[in-house]
C-alpha cells in the first residue's frame, strides 16, 4: 500500500500535572507537549506526540526549538512525498542532523497513521506479541524523606511492580536506603540523568547504592562519558543502565564495546521515534541486552505508542507506561490508559488503540500550525 501525507499539523498542547515532579534539573508543575496530526489522501488519520521538555537540561531541545524543525524542515520533508512502510519515512529528512524529538513526534504519527489505514493495531505493525505490559513508576526528588516514602506507599498500594526513584548530589544514599528499608521487596532503582561528575566521590556514592538491591542505577555521569561509565560498571555488581548517552544505534555499539551499561532504556522520543526504537530493541536482543520502554511523561498519544512498542518480546522490565492518572487529571485520548495492578493491556483496535479527544485539544492549545502539500516545496 503506498501512502501520501496531504495534510498535517502541529498543536502545542499544555496539562497541568495532578503532582509536581523534580529531577536533578529542574522541577515542573505542568508539561507543554507538541501533538502532531498527520492526514493521507484517503483522509486516515495518524497523530504522534512531540515530548520534548521546555528546557534545554535534560537534552539540547526545547518545545520552540522542536516546533521550528518540525514546521520548517519535517514535515515539509513528508508532505507529498510516497511511501510503502513507516520505516522509510526518517529517510525523507535524512539530511537533517539530530533534533530526534521532533522527528520522534512525526515518525510515531506515521506508524499510527499506517496502523490506521491497515486496520491493525500499532503493537502488531510494531512486532509486538504481548497483550499486557507491566508498567513501573518514576517518582521525582521530593521536599522530605517522609514525602517520599509517601509517595512509593501510594503506588505501591496501586501494584506498581517497580519503582524508579531520581536522585542527585546530596539526594542519593540516605533516601533510597530508607525506601529499602521501608518497602524491602519492592523492584527498585535509581536515576540520576547525568547529574554526578566523574570523580572518586561519585565512585564512592554509586558504590554505597550498590549495596541497596537495586535493579539498575541509571545515568550516572554525563550523556558522552562512556568512558567512566564503563568504569564503574567493572566497580559493581548492579547493572548501569543508560538513557541520555544512547541517541542511536552507534551509540549503543559504543557502550557495548566499553560495557557501558548492562541495560538500556530505549525512549521514542530521545532515539528519533518507533523506527529508531525498533531497531534498538532488535539490536539489543542480538546482544542479550535486557531493555525496557522509557517515558518523558507523555500525554496519552505519546503513552499508546509506548504501551504498543513495550508489546516488542525484547522488553523484559517494567516500562514506563503507567496509568493516565498518575500525571494527568485528564487525558487528551479516550479512554485514559490505565493500570491494574500494575499492568496495562495492548489495546487490540486499529492505530494507537485510543480515541484523540480532539475538542480537548482544542481547549488546551497554545499554538496550532496547518500545513498542505503545497508548503512543501
Amino acid at each position: 500500500m503506498t501512502m501520501r501525507v496531504v495534510e498535517a499539523s502541529l498543536h502545542l498542547v499544555r496539562l497541568p500535572l495532578v503532582h509536581q515532579f523534580q529531577t536533578s534539573s529542574h522541577r515542573k508543575a505542568h508539561l507543554d507537549h507538541i501533538l502532531v496530526r498527520l492526514v493521507d489522501e484517503s483522509g486516515v488519520v495518524g497523530w504522534g506526540e512531540i515530548a520534548s521538555p521546555s528546557d534545554p537540561f535534560y537534552c539540547p531541545e526545547t518545545v520552540e526549538t522542536c516546533w521550528l524543525i518540525a514546521e520548517k524542515y519535517l514535515l515539509p520533508a513528508v508532505l507529498g512525498a510516497e511511501w510503502e512502510h513507516p520505516a522509510e519515512v526518517p529517510a525523507l529528512w535524512r539530511k537533517v542532523r539530530g533534533h530526534r524529538f521532533a522527528a520522534a513526534g512525526i515518525d510515531a504519527a506515521a506508524w499510527t497513521l499506517f496502523a490506521e489505514a491497515q486496520e491493525l493495531p500499532l503493537s502488531t505493525v510494531l512486532g509486538g506479541t504481548r497483550t499486557s505490559v507491566t508498567a513501573g513508576v518514576s517518582l521525582g526528588i521530593e521536599p522530605t524523606i517522609d514525602a517520599l516514602l509517601g509517595q512509593v506507599q501510594i503506588h505501591a498500594s496501586a501494584g506498581y511492580q517497580r519503582v524508579k526513584l531520581k536522585i542527585a548530589p546530596g539526594w542519593d544514599v540516605e533516601p533510597v536506603a530508607a525506601v529499602r528499608q521501608a518497602f524491602g521487596d519492592v523492584d527498585l532503582h535509581v536515576d540520576a540523568n547525568g547529574a554526578y561528575p566523574a570523580t572518586d566521590e561519585s565512585f564512592a556514592v554509586m558504590r554505597q547504592l550498590d549495596a541497596q538491591g537495586l535493579r539498575m542505577i541509571e545515568q550516572p555521569f554525563a550523556p558522552r562519558d562512556f568512558v567512566s561509565h564503563g568504569k564503574l560498571q567493572s566497580q559493581i555488581g548492579t547493572p548501569i543502565c543508560l538513557d541520555e548517552s544512547v541517541e542511536d544505534l552507534a551509540d549503543f555499539r559504543t557502550a557495548l564495546a566499553l560495557d557501558a551499561g548492562r541495560i538500556l532504556n530505549i525512549k521514542v522520543s530521545r532515539m528519533g521515534g518507533l523506527t529508531a526504537a525498533r531497531a534498538a530493541h532488535g539490536l539489543a536482543a542480538e546482544h542479550g541486552v535486557p531493555v525496557w520502554c522509557g517515558g518523558m511523561h507523555e500525554f496519552g498519544i505519546g503513552r499508546a505508542a509506548n504501551v504498543a512498542l513495550s508489546s516488542l518480546p525484547g522488553f523484559s522490565l517494567p516500562s514506563d507506561v503507567s496509568a493516565s492518572a498518575k500525571y494527568y487529571a485528564r487525558d487528551v485520548i479516550v479512554p485514559a490508559v490505565e493500570a491494574e495492578q500494575g499492568e496495562v493491556l495492548v489495546p487490540a483496535s486499529p492505530g494507537l488503540g485510543y480515541a484523540v479527544d480532539e475538542d480537548f485539544v482544542a481547549q488546551n492549545e497554545l499554538r496550532v500550525a496547518r500545513l498542505g502539500e503545497e508548503t512543501s516545496g
